[in-house]
């Protein structure tokens, strides 16, 4: 790892996300939302306030590169594992009106007693972790990801009616297209409202989950992985869809 993803590996220990900027020039931050305005429901998908698609990967071999993005797929393979995978790619645009997500977090393994976590000598190993690339422009209007820095360690989801973290509130990531926010699944986050006029929020998350952490591929029973996309695959590529070395479970 270069000296920025060490400080970003730290960033995801301390604060529980890192915020890396200008991972994706403009040109493809074009093309992607273009791509996504040509993509219609499937599964279970849906559209309307929000518009949200689910394993686009597998529709087309332009969203491949973006499983692995210089600077964010390092970090993903530092945080979980140089075997890590992919268990979820979703595209979002959320018009206005849209009214956003309430304080939670993701996923959490289990719950730890807080003498683990407030010992500084004891690191909470990550399970899953996502990538949220931003392809709009973020203000305080325009649907912001809001994040308390340290909830992680709470050991915990966040209460019915809880709003802060030992005193701490949520507070907005504000960024420009391109840039990249990395979060852990423990980390207590919300969406927020769009309350703009006339502008609608892009976003590509990328899911990675440690080699053990199942695949989220919908429908799950009919799932078949389009051969021209696995065709253009490159290898990490497919590691990262699933083509793993043979382990203790398989």
């Amino acid at each position: 790892m270069d000296k920025s993803s060490t400080g970003q590996l730290q960033a995801l220990h301390d604060q529980g996300f890192a915020l890396l900027p200008g991972v994706v020039d403009a040109g493809r931050v074009a093309a992607l939302r273009a791509a996504i305005d040509e993509l219609r429901p499937q599964h279970w998908d849906y559209s309307g306030l929000v518009d949200h698609y689910k394993c686009v990967f597998n529709r087309d071999p332009l969203w491949l590169p973006y499983l692995d993005l210089p600077g964010v797929i390092e970090l993903a393979e530092a945080a979980l594992g140089a075997d890590c995978h992919v268990i979820g790619q979703t595209a979002w645009r959320c018009h206005p009106g849209f009214i956003g997500a309430g304080l939670h977090l993701d996923y959490l393994l289990m719950e730890l007693p807080q003498t683990l976590l407030e010992d500084p000598a004891f690191r909470l190993p990550m399970q899953i972790c996502t990538a949220q690339l931003y392809l709009s422009d973020i203000d305080e209007e325009l649907c912001p990801t809001l994040v308390i820095p340290g909830s992680h360690r709470a050991g915990r989801p966040p209460r019915a009616g809880e709003r802060c973290w030992r005193g701490r509130p949520a507070q907005p990531v504000l960024c420009r297209a391109g840039d990249v926010l990395f979060l852990r699944s423990e980390l207590w986050h919300a969406g927020s409202r769009n309350r703009t006029a006339d502008r609608s929020r892009y976003l590509l998350q990328i899911h990675y989950g440690r080699r053990m952490v199942a695949q989220k591929f919908s429908p799950y029973l009919t799932w078949r992985f389009d051969p021209a996309v696995l065709a253009a695959c490159t290898p990490r590529q497919r590691r990262l869809l699933g083509e793993h070395a043979e382990a203790e479970y398989d």
